[in-house]
C-alpha cells in the first residue's frame, strides 16, 4: 500500500507542512507541542527515523500514534515502547456540508481567556486528546450557559487543502440539545470558507457518532490505527 493522499499521515503531513511551528523534531521523526497533544511520526521505518522517534518518545512521554491501518507505518513504534491503550477509529471528510442545520445557537470563538475551562469540559468528557494548549491551534467555537462553557469545537492538525474537526464536546448536563451537530457544523463552515476540506477522526465503534456526522456531510475514508504510548 502506498501512501499518497496527505491524510493518509496526518500527523506526519501536517506537523512538517502546516504545523511546524507546533513541531518538535527534525526531517527523521516529529512531535506535537506537549502543551497543545500527545502525536508523534517518524518519516519512515528505517533505523534513523526509528532512533529519532525514539528519542522523542522517551523526552515526551505519553505519546499517541496515528497512522493509516493496514499502511506501512502501522505498527512502526519507539523501540522499547509500551503500549498503555489505543483503538481503532475511523477517518472521515466532508467537502461540502448538508442542507439545513437544525436549531441556531448562541455560539462564540473561544481563546486564551478560556483555556482553562476548555480543558476542564475536555477533561471530564473526553472527545480526545486535549491538553493546557490545544486551544492555541485555533478555531474553536463554544456555547456559556450562566456564563459557563457547557459545549465546544475546533480545529487541531492541518495539511494543504485539509483542517481537522476536533475537540467536539458537551457537557453531560446539556447534552440532548444539538449542540455538537450545530458547533461542529460552525467549525466546518469556517475549514470551507478558508478553501479546505474538513476530516475528522472517530472511534470505529461509536456508531451514533459516526452517524452524527454523515448527517452533516462527513464520509468514512480510511481505517486509521491510534496507539498511545506509556
Amino acid at each position: 500500500m502506498t501512501l499518497d493522499h496527505p491524510l493518509d499521515r496526518p500527523v506526519w503531513n501536517a506537523l512538517t507542512s502546516s504545523m511546524k511551528a507546533f513541531a518538535i523534531g527534525d526531517a527523521r521523526a516529529v512531535r506535537l507541542d506537549p502543551a497543545c497533544g500527545v502525536f508523534l511520526a517518524a518519516a519512515d521505518d528505517g533505523p534513523e527515523a526509528r532512533s529519532a522517534m525514539t528519542e522523542l518518545a522517551r523526552l515526551y512521554p505519553g505519546s499517541g500514534i496515528v497512522e493509516r491501518a493496514g499502511g506501512p507505518m502501522d505498527g512502526v513504534l519507539p523501540d522499547g515502547a509500551e503500549v498503555v491503550g489505543g483503538y481503532p477509529c475511523v477517518q472521515m471528510v466532508c467537502s461540502a456540508l448538508t442542507a439545513g442545520g437544525g436549531s441556531a445557537i448562541d455560539a462564540e470563538p473561544l481563546g486564551e481567556a478560556d483555556a482553562a475551562e476548555m480543558l476542564a469540559l475536555a477533561t471530564l468528557t473526553q472527545p480526545g486528546p486535549f491538553r493546557e494548549r490545544t486551544h492555541a491551534l485555533g478555531g474553536f467555537f463554544g456555547v456559556k450557559r450562566d456564563g459557563r462553557l457547557v459545549a465546544m469545537a475546533g480545529r487541531r492538525m492541518r495539511v494543504p487543502g485539509f483542517s481537522e474537526l476536533s475537540g467536539v464536546c458537551v457537557h453531560p448536563d446539556h447534552r440532548g440539545q444539538g449542540l455538537a451537530g450545530a458547533l461542529s457544523r460552525i467549525v466546518v463552515s469556517d475549514i470551507l470558507a478558508d478553501g479546505d476540506q474538513a476530516f475528522l477522526h472517530a472511534r470505529a465503534e461509536a456508531a451514533t457518532t459516526i452517524r452524527l456526522y454523515e448527517s452533516l456531510g462527513f464520509s468514512v475514508r480510511i481505517p486509521i490505527s491510534y496507539t498511545l504510548l506509556a
